[in-house]
């Protein structure tokens, strides 16, 4: 079996494995390797850009960083970013590849395994560990066929397998031996070890349930981790991890929560059925001045909120119907009324203009709609796709931003002649209202800058901000490194991976 690389696989969705995989990475990294992190498949419309200008999932991003590295495409060369239900793009090697639905795109995924295998292989060759990550769960044993995600790879790149079990949503031991039970006799032998996640209380009290498991399926038993609270200063890589950080909506369309709002800056974003890049969000969830709101479908926008961000959707045009659906668009006038801002990144800064319009069908029926009318802008959709990290200065503070752009789209319109960045590379992003209530760019990550978060808020008649939100991260990442030293046996998943000693 390949050494040097061990792959991580749930036993389950949502189980932790990004999060256990950046944990590793910079745990190993800590110990004087070069660690990288890989993703064969991944399904997200939470995007990052690399090094080489393409699109990775942005865990894996984070990933990259626990190592000290550089993200490129290679960390993650299939990713499926949903439009619909039943349709995603896919991001093969960091570029647009081309719309499927899933049953086209079942079909057609064993067609990417040499991209994925050449990915993983020129990784391999510039690392002492590549630590990979699975994506849902192997015992998903109707999807095996063609299977890039995990046992297919797995058995493909010849790689050892940790099985992931979540004792937080209950079942576990079920979970893991079910496992063991639908799999190949083949795949159940490359499952070398176990770990068992989010475990609340008393480790010691699930001692017994080990042996059961590993008496049930002869893997070892790796460890109990417990669950780990300060995930919350972690990014993101779902919308549903972010709402367990975050305020929820209330359906009262008054002061949502009794006053928490006293004394903080408070942020509004209504959820979109397609979400993307919504990292925006995360430095102001982190900073102690913001109280950030999301509201779900069939809540109103709080009247209390300062601003409200809309963020980066994957269908524009169909989530400005959904954002119609909801009343939003009436709550966005109220809420102007009573003196807040509103702010649109990327496809929300699209829905904030005069007219979207659709000539090839990029996203459904060619043809136009009527934008929220709050920026005279207007949109054309365009094949070519904008990929590229920017930095520049946001105009309504002066303080320098960078972040990136990831979107479909060319906006033009007078409001453009007051630009809300004006970008090092010599041009402007985004507009601005006359009087200045209303704006948006394409640029992503730009409240990450602490500079510029702290000088909008003390704009807003805040106190500003001390967060540093870049070594909030890094303490994160540290403090997780630290997390799975002491409740795994990192020694044993080192040997599993072929690293000795």
């Amino acid at each position: 079996m390949t050494a040097r690389a061990v792959m991580i696989q749930g036993a389950g969705s949502n189980v932790g494995k990004s999060l256990l995989v950046a944990g590793l990475c910079r745990a190993f990294t800590r110990r004087g390797l070069k660690v990288l992190p890989f993703k064969p498949q991944n399904m997200s419309n939470n995007a990052a850009v690399t090094i080489e200008g393409g699109e990775i999932g942005r865990a894996q991003a984070l990933q990259a960083r626990a190592c000290y590295a550089d993200p490129t495409v290679h960390m993650n060369p299939v990713l499926l970013k949903p439009e619909t239900d039943t349709g995603a793009q896919i991001i093969v090697q960091g570029e647009r590849f081309g719309s499927m639905r899933a049953r086209e795109y079942g079909s057609h995924k064993a067609s990417l395994m040499p991209k994925v295998l050449d990915s993983f292989t020129r990784l391999k060759a510039d690392a002492d560990l590549v630590i990979i990550e699975g994506a849902g769960s192997p015992a998903e044993v109707n999807l095996r066929a063609g299977d890039i995600a995990n046992m297919g790879f797995a058995e493909a790149a010849d790689v050892p397998v940790v099985l992931v079990g979540d004792i937080d949503r209950g079942g576990v031991i079920a979970a893991l031996v079910g496992t063991a039970n639908v799999l190949e006799p083949e795949e159940t032998a490359r499952i070398k070890g176990f770990l068992i996640n989010k475990f609340r209380g008393d480790t010691s009290l699930f001692h017994d349930g080990m042996t059961i498991i590993e008496d049930a399926t002869g893997w070892q038993g790796l460890g109990i981790l417990p669950w780990f609270d300060r995930a919350r200063t972690l990014p993101a890589e779902d919308i549903l991890d972010l709402t367990s950080k975050a305020d929820r909506g209330d359906s009262g369309g008054g002061d949502s929560g009794g006053g928490v709002s006293e004394g903080l800056y408070h942020v509004a974003v209504p959820v979109l059925r397609r979400i993307a890049n919504f990292d925006d969000l995360d430095p102001l969830v982190a900073d102690p001045a913001v109280k950030l709101t999301l509201v779900d479908a069939g809540d109103p926008l709080p009247l209390d909120a300062d601003m409200v961000l809309l963020p980066g959707s994957k269908s524009t045009i169909a989530d400005l119907a959904f954002l119609r659906q909801q009343g939003w668009d009436i709550d966005l006038m109220a809420l102007m009324r009573h003196g807040a801002k509103i702010v649109g990144l990327c496809g929300g800064y699209q829905m904030l203009g005069r007219r979207i319009h659709d000539p090839d069908g990029l996203e459904g029926a060619k043809g136009s709609v009527d934008g929220l009318g709050l920026l005279d802008i207007e949109t054309t959709l365009e094949d070519k796709k904008t990929v590229t990290f920017s930095d520049g200065v946001e105009q309504s503070t002066g303080e320098a931003v960078s972040g990136y752009e990831i979107h479909l789209g060319r906006t033009t319109g007078e409001d453009c002649a007051r630009p809300m960045v004006r970008l090092d590379a010599g041009h402007d992003d985004g507009a601005v209202s006359a009087d200045g209530r209303v704006m948006g760019c394409y640029m992503h990550g730009l409240f990450g800058r602490d500079g510029f978060r702290s000088a909008w808020l003390k704009s807003a008649g805040q106190g500003g901000s001390d967060l540093d939100f870049d070594a909030t991260v890094e303490d994160g990442l540290n403090a997780l490194a630290d997390h799975l030293a002491r409740h795994a046996d990192l020694d044993a998943i080192a040997r599993i991976a072929g690293i000795e000693g």
